[in-house]
């Protein structure tokens, strides 16, 4: 794939995802791009480091500002593979990103369509574009693979009677 879609930079966040998985965080990826070009990219860090926001989309968000020199993150795009909660949701219209794509749809969380919509809130005073399920099948299927495998781990440690 050489054009730079959306579908291509959702891969981008699908690998990020992938390595959340690979050392046990729950596998959501997120990166942002200026210019077609990636400017920063993340995945969960909650479990390694022991911190609430280490959310993809936080992190991500962190390393963008540093990246640029600004906390202004205006003309990006945030890409990230489950819908931002609502900490997420504040940290995109506070950096004022611009617009934000996702795949999975987050019932238990979702704050950019699914419970509200923080992202598009009219008495904030910056709103993102919203394009939600980009690979959606590959990005829930990353979730619900990591989830299955936990649960069968937790069973086959749990003493039998």
């Amino acid at each position: 794939m050489t054009d730079k879609t959306d579908q291509y930079f959702m891969k981008l966040a699908l690998e990020q995802a992938k390595k959340a998985a690979s050392i046990g965080e729950v596998p959501i990826g997120a990166i942002i791009v200026k210019d077609g070009k990636v400017i920063a990219s993340a995945y969960n860090l909650r479990e390694t480091e022991q911190r609430s926001i280490a959310h993809a989309e936080m992190l991500a968000i962190d390393h963008a500002c540093k990246q640029l020199g600004t906390w202004r993150l205006e003309n990006t795009t945030l890409y990230v593979t489950l819908e931002p909660c609502p900490m997420c949701s504040g940290g995109i219209v506070l950096s004022r990103i611009p617009r934000v794509v996702y795949g999975a749809s987050d019932p238990k969380g979702g704050c950019a369509g699914t419970i509200m919509n923080l992202l598009q809130e009219d008495r904030f005073n910056h709103q993102s574009s919203i394009t939600k399920g980009v690979l959606e099948e590959e990005c829930g299927k990353v979730l619900s693979e990591f989830f299955q495998k936990l649960r069968n781990k937790k069973k086959d440690s749990s003493p039998t009677n």
